[in-house]
């Protein structure tokens, strides 16, 4: 991902770098609002295909971006020259990793159940990124993010197997999560470099307007009938604006002070939101063996909190 359009975190302005807390509020804000997703794909029609949900979504998101972009506030730069100085190249790749991200979670999820589905692709997504972090740019995460990770992705797991749900494992379904968690850490690490240059709000509108492009032909053919009734548009409208448009600006605004491969494992708090409206809406009734594993996932992302909040303070 290395690239002379794409700058370093080191040329980011100190402003930016020197508020980490702020950075990581913004991704735990996000990732609290994708834990409603599973909980509203539960209610989804039976006859909605899982594939026109992930591309609906980016729809209604690329709509509120567009809105959200017309109400603010002109800056120093028109919107015109914004967009025109973007890396578009980048811009592409990482509208293509969100539309990946989006068929396959939602096929991954309704193969796999939500529990499952969720535990896998969000599960996957940190050591996904600490890997693609290392081969792109020669730089591990330290070994004590390795660890908080490992410890939240076990915590997770723990919390899947105790949740009192049904449990359900297909090849496709995990086949389907791993490629969603594959595509999530690449999109957070493009991501980055590009909220380095440009303001996230331009960042984001013009890669889920990409996604969306990409993602609505593919969900047309695999298929076959892009049907919605009105339950399904209630769906679609709360999953784009909501859990797609406000989250991913939390996320893109929080990744200007973190790293890349830091966001993708606060992401795990997607699964504690998703645990507390299992007990209260869905009516599931964990086990001990949930508990300790909320207990794990709290563990793992306060080390990783505290490896990037060392990292800030080092530099």
């Amino acid at each position: 991902m290395n690239s002379p359009n794409v700058a370093s975190s080191s040329s980011v302005p100190h402003s930016l770098r020197s508020k980490p807390l702020r950075g990581i509020a913004m991704v735990l804000c996000a990732a609290m609002l994708w834990g409603t997703t599973g909980t509203a794909q539960s209610f989804a029609p039976l006859t909605l295909s899982p594939y026109v949900v992930g591309a609906m979504r980016l729809v209604m998101a690329t709509l509120f971006f567009a809105i959200y972009l017309s109400l603010m506030p002109r800056g120093a730069v028109p919107l015109a020259v914004a967009l025109r100085t973007l890396s578009w190249r980048w811009v592409v790749a990482a509208g293509a990793c969100i539309a990946v991200y989006n068929l396959t979670f939602f096929a991954g999820v309704k193969a796999s159940g939500v529990a499952v589905g969720t535990a896998v692709a969000i599960g996957s997504g940190p050591i996904w990124a600490g890997m693609l972090q290392f081969a792109f740019t020669g730089k591990a995460p330290r070994a004590v993010w390795w660890w908080g990770t490992l410890l939240a992705v076990a915590g997770g797991s723990l919390m899947v197997m105790g949740g009192g749900g049904a449990v359900q494992f297909t090849a496709i379904g995990i086949a389907l999560c791993l490629t969603a968690g594959l595509a999530y850490a690449a999109y957070a690490l493009i991501n980055k470099r590009l909220v380095t240059l440009a303001a996230p709000a331009v960042v984001t509108a013009s890669v889920f307007a990409v996604a969306a492009a990409l993602a609505l032909p593919a969900a047309a053919m695999v298929s076959g009938s892009m049907a919605i009734n009105g339950a399904g548009w209630l769906l679609v409208g709360y999953l784009g604006v909501v859990a797609t448009g406000v989250s991913y600006l939390l996320f893109s605004s929080g990744l200007r002070s973190i790293s890349g491969a830091t966001g993708v494992t606060l992401a795990l708090g997607e699964p504690l939101t998703a645990f507390v409206l299992a007990i209260l809406v869905v009516g599931e009734h964990p086990g001990l063996l949930a508990y300790n594993g909320l207990g794990l996932v709290l563990a793992g992302l306060g080390l990783v909190i505290w490896t990037e909040l060392k990292a800030e303070a080092s530099r």
